[in-house]
């Protein structure tokens, strides 16, 4: 099925990057969790076929492994909000049908293992034919979104927005539900991707795209007609969400500063080495730049180069001093991934040898009783060796900062502040 872009796409993508609200830069490139969930999701979805072949996959959304999976993914901004819908077990429908019909569970498995494996193209897309012609009640082209943090480069994201952007930028009738559809539709755009210096070889970059013209963000001929429509104090309100959205953004990327100096501080003061995430070392907080009072490089742990690179994306790591070995692992949570953080830290926990290091979550007082009730989800408690979690209250944190400093001998200080963890005393 052909399709042939309406618009020129040169100047679109220029629009949709110029826009400091976009969602290419509040998610693509100026969101951190989105390249930190790439690892978690993919241990993740390990985790979900390993699950299904050994039979303890449950006959529920709930408390299955393919939920910690998708929520992680849908805690990656407006782009995959929804994500988990699909998914809900739906017992009135029998949909998706892959919770009670062990047959469909079992190729739904064999699909994410495959996926997994697959290096080319062809076989990706080879799996996907084959699970769209296994027809199994209500799974559809949704779990694109799935495959996407499996092979960015090769599969698009999918949701309502991003299908109807498409119909608008390439003059199409694609239908949400349809693998037939989808399958056409992730041609059109690896086509109209290729040959696009602008944008990135990822598709998410594109899928945005789509996300904006379908949100009516970005207004077309193909969709003018219905944002005119639209009452005039809809499309402010619209606007002015938005705009909180992104002025929220700035306040949590402050915050979130704030409690990496407060770490690198105490780190130093107890006698640590600190290393801060690879992409904010040009921060500066209080008049510190965090490259100056941190390792240049993370040291050298045995890591493969694939955790090495996830590892450099952990927001505060403090080493014994002189040493490459691990003390203590920070994730600074302000605002919606709590989850995607507890599986960045399990999985660091699990690429390295046991060796009592501790892992802590980073968060406001008000999310405590979201911490602790996603530390306590059972697709999350088989604990892994040496994975000894918990929650730091960032208020206290930085209150008790000073005092900690001066009187701490170690690590162990922590555990004075701590309200919820699973470690050692």
């Amino acid at each position: 099925m052909e399709h042939s872009i309406q618009h020129p796409l040169p100047s679109l993508i220029e629009r949709y990057k110029r826009d400091p609200e976009s969602v290419y830069h509040t998610w693509f490139v100026g969101g951190e969790a989105r390249m930190k969930a790439f690892r978690a999701i993919r241990r993740g979805v390990k985790e979900i076929v390993g699950a299904i072949n050994a039979n303890t996959f449950g006959n529920d959304f709930r408390g299955s492994p393919l939920e910690v999976v998708l929520a992680a993914i849908t805690e990656q901004k407006q782009v995959f909000a929804g994500a988990a819908h699909p998914f809900y077990w739906k017992p009135k429908l029998r949909i998706p049908d892959i919770y009670e019909n062990d047959e469909n569970k079992r190729v739904f498995g064999r699909f994410l293992g495959a996926c997994l494996s697959a290096t080319r193209e062809d076989a990706v897309l080879a799996e996907m034919s084959r699970l769209g012609s296994a027809s199994i009640k209500g799974l559809g082209p949704a779990v694109a979104n799935i495959v996407y943090f499996l092979h960015p480069t090769l599969v698009p994201p999918f949701n309502t927005a991003i299908v109807n952007g498409f119909n608008i930028l390439f003059g199409a009738k694609q239908k949400l539900g349809s693998w037939e559809g989808y399958l056409a539709m992730r041609e059109a755009i690896v086509r109209a991707n290729d040959g696009q210096p602008e944008l990135s070889r990822d598709l998410g970059a594109f899928a945005g795209l789509l996300f904006e013209i379908g949100s009516n963000r970005i207004v077309l001929a193909g969709n003018a007609d219905g944002v005119l429509k639209e009452f005039h104090a809809q499309a402010e309100k619209a606007s002015r969400k938005r705009h909180q959205e992104a002025l929220a953004d700035e306040r949590e990327a402050s915050q979130h500063t704030q409690a990496q100096h407060t770490l690198i501080r105490m780190g130093r003061a107890l006698g640590y080495d600190v290393f801060v995430a690879r992409n904010d070392r040009h921060r500066v907080c209080h008049g510190e730049l965090f490259s100056a009072l941190t390792l240049p490089t993370l040291p050298a742990m045995g890591l493969s180069d694939e955790v090495r690179q996830t590892v450099e994306l952990i927001d505060v790591i403090w080493f014994m001093k002189g040493r490459s070995e691990l003390a203590c692992a920070f994730e600074v949570e302000q605002s919606t991934s709590i989850y995607s953080g507890i599986l960045r830290m399990k999985d660091l926990a699990l690429s390295l040898p046991p060796n009592g290091a501790h892992f802590y979550l980073v968060a406001p007082e008000v999310r405590e009783r979201e911490v602790v009730a996603q530390m306590a989800r059972p697709a999350l408690s088989i604990e892994a060796p040496g994975f000894q979690l918990g929650y730091l209250p960032a208020g206290e944190l930085n209150a008790q900062c000073e005092a900690m400093c001066r009187f701490g001998l170690d690590r162990s200080v922590l555990l004075k502040v701590a309200r919820a963890h699973r470690m050692p005393a």
